[in-house]
């Protein structure tokens, strides 16, 4: 591979962020969402390269910055994981918050400096505090979010009947309480949630059609989350693990995630608008959220979320492959 791919790596609340710098071939113009589609369709084999081992492993988050198509926007990107290509990562828009402020893509201002990300999903904009000269933390403001399915009940096999919500945070999870599955926090093992969450995926997908106003291309169920039951209220964090993409497991609170709950929460009449709500990780990271205002999605009724973290840097890298490498192309043992 001739150049190599140069990359920045950084962490959102524990979950890492491979941020490609430089080695992609030119896309074409288009709409993020065509982008996304030729990312996919035609150099796959490069985010095989950058996620699986031996340079990244089963659970490796990445973003690509491309050209941005919509006017507003300061710089657009597709993300990407184990199993393809999201349309909306809260964790990631925090590391690039705070990526674009030090690689100088916005100008800086103090105290904050807002920074305009075209997501898959639409434009997300993030708030960056910044104090002599160093960026620091990053809140970001959702794009239109909603409940779309409330107290559903679905029978997950080796689980039984399972109460659920669906909800879109600029992707759509299905939302439970961990109690129903016989778990608990900080006595079950990852493991263990982690096939709770994916059952409950997997048979959610088949009970619930999806649909968004947008696109299309935005109605399919990224993950499962499971929680403590809690609100994050009353200084209290509500415990979650989001289970996404192929059985990928989030080591933060999960910026989307946090978005998904936050507008079931409002539309049950358990969240006020400015009510701030604490979120805790399996890994004991938090995000701070809360709902920002009222909107519209097409014709439902959504909300705007605001989420608030921290991301560090963790390190540098070019990656190559050599021609007679027979496992360069990357590979996954888990």
């Amino acid at each position: 591979m001739q150049g190599g791919l140069r990359v920045v790596d950084m962490h959102t609340g524990g979950e890492p962020l491979r941020i490609v710098t430089a080695g992609y071939p030119p896309l074409p113009k288009g709409t993020i969402l065509e982008k996304r589609a030729f990312v996919r369709d035609n150099l796959d084999h490069l985010r095989r390269l950058l996620m699986f081992e031996p340079r990244g492993h089963f659970d490796m988050y990445g973003a690509l910055l491309v050209e941005p198509d919509l006017p507003d926007a300061d710089l657009a990107v597709l993300f990407m994981h184990n199993e393809g290509y999201s349309t909306m990562c809260g964790h990631a828009i925090l590391a690039l918050g705070r990526y674009a402020i030090d690689e100088g893509l916005v100008a800086k201002t103090e105290p904050v400096t807002v920074v305009n990300i075209e997501c898959p999903c639409g434009l997300v904009k993030a708030e960056v505090e910044v104090e002599g000269g160093r960026a620091g933390a990053v809140s970001f403001e959702s794009v239109p979010s909603f409940l779309f399915a409330s107290d559903c009940q679905v029978e997950v096999p080796g689980y039984g009947t399972i109460r659920l919500d669906i909800a879109y945070g600029g992707a759509f999870y299905a939302l439970a309480d961990c109690r129903q599955f016989g778990l608990e926090f900080g006595r079950d093992s990852v493991r263990e949630f982690a096939d709770a969450a994916a059952a409950l995926t997997e048979s959610a997908k088949a009970a619930v059609p999806l649909s968004h106003p947008d696109h299309a291309d935005l109605a399919f169920l990224y993950g499962a989350i499971l929680t403590d039951g809690g609100d994050g209220s009353g200084g209290h964090p509500t415990k979650n693990v989001c289970v996404f993409a192929d059985r990928q497991v989030d080591r933060s609170p999960t910026g989307s995630g946090v978005t998904a709950r936050l507008a079931a929460m409002h539309a049950k009449g358990e969240a006020a608008v400015g009510e701030t709500r604490a979120f805790e990780s399996i890994v004991g990271s938090r995000f701070e959220g809360s709902v920002a205002r009222s909107t519209k999605a097409g014709n439902m009724d959504a909300v705007t979320v605001r989420v608030s973290g921290r991301a560090f840097y963790s390190g540098r890298a070019e990656f190559i492959v050599e021609e007679d490498d027979p496992l360069g192309a990357g590979f996954i043992v888990r």
